[in-house]
């Protein structure tokens, strides 16, 4: 059996997909740690440190690059589409959710009763901070280019 017969049957998804569940265990690691209990719900939300989001993204652009060459067309396409994923998930998500985090505060101090649509409290983790961005990114390119080193050995 080979390697990339696991999972996808293709290993630049494969190690993508690695990158991420590397990325959301980590998450559960940390809040362990950090916080000393277990968090298992971080194992599949968006936000948090690292970003799994940025991992998953450069693993793939990072395997793509060892697989068809740093200056391939690929590559720059895989590149291109992480650093918009990156930017997003540091800016736009994370603007998203400190909105959220007032929202909720508003909606924590109504004083007369709530219409029904703020009976849901809004998801507050959504973005990252850019060390965490970086941090996933790091991640990923580790395991994406690791990965296609280890397994083109």
């Amino acid at each position: 059996m080979n390697v990339t017969d696991v999972l996808t049957g293709n290993i630049i998804l494969n190690l993508s997909i690695l990158a991420w569940a590397l990325a959301q265990i980590l998450k559960v690691m940390l809040v362990l740690i950090t916080k000393h209990r277990w968090d298992w719900r971080h194992i599949l939300s968006s936000g948090g440190m690292p970003s799994s989001h940025s991992a998953f993204v450069s693993a793939c652009a990072g395997a793509v690059g060892m697989m068809q060459g740093f200056g391939s067309v690929s590559f720059a396409i895989a590149a291109v589409v992480a650093i918009v994923v990156m930017y997003d998930a540091s800016n736009v998500r994370r603007a998203a959710g400190e909105q959220a985090k007032i929202l909720n505060y508003i909606m924590d101090h109504w004083k007369e009763m709530r219409p029904e649509f703020f009976g849901k409290e809004l998801k507050e983790l959504l973005g990252h901070t850019p060390f965490q961005v970086l941090m996933g990114g790091l991640l990923g390119v580790v395991v994406g280019v690791g990965g296609m080193y280890l397994l083109k050995r």
